[in-house]
């Protein structure tokens, strides 16, 4: 019995050990319409190499995104059209940052750190949703790639590199 008591728990060890080790965010929840600021945690290498490099691509729908510059790192941006016009603070936007890349630094696996940018969360999201805000991780010849997105029904437990999500809540 104390064999199997053992068993199951080396099991549950192991077994949960990649939710654990994803990249996330800090907030999963946030309103639509408010601003959001992002934190990307990450709590490891790749295959126990550094972490030199993190991009964040942003989703749809998430607007006049800020970076916060990290130092000993090079931070740089992507921008581009949204898919429509959305409205902030009385002007229409129809580009922006669509992707965010800090590059250069150096990880250690036995560290962890925070990356983050802020942005708006278009009023019109569709609350109960969840956004994905897909994140390569590059190392020291390796990279992991947390960009797997749930299909409809399908338990984002089950993927093996989840992108980190965001569940919308109603606007307040």
């Amino acid at each position: 019995m104390n064999n199997y008591l053992l068993s199951a728990g080396v099991f549950f060890v192991l077994g949960t050990s990649a939710a654990f080790a994803q990249i996330t965010l800090e907030a999963q929840e946030a309103a639509v319409g408010s601003t959001y600021k992002a934190v990307l945690r990450v709590p490891h290498g790749c295959e126990g190499k550094a972490t030199t490099a993190v991009r964040v691509q942003i989703p749809e729908g998430v607007i006049s995104v800020k970076p916060m510059p990290k130092a000993g790192w090079t931070l740089q941006v992507k921008n581009g059209r949204y898919e429509k016009s959305y409205q902030l603070h009385g002007q229409e936007v129809s580009s922006g940052v669509k992707e965010v890349n800090w590059s250069g630094g150096s990880l250690p696996d036995e560290f962890y750190d925070e990356f983050v940018f802020r942005g708006t969360l278009a009023a019109d999201l569709p609350a109960g949703q969840t956004l994905y805000f897909p994140v390569v991780q590059e190392c020291e010849g390796a990279a992991e790639r947390w960009i797997e997105i749930p299909a409809a029904g399908q338990d984002e437990d089950a993927l093996e590199y989840p992108a980190p999500g965001l569940k919308l809540a109603p606007k307040q």
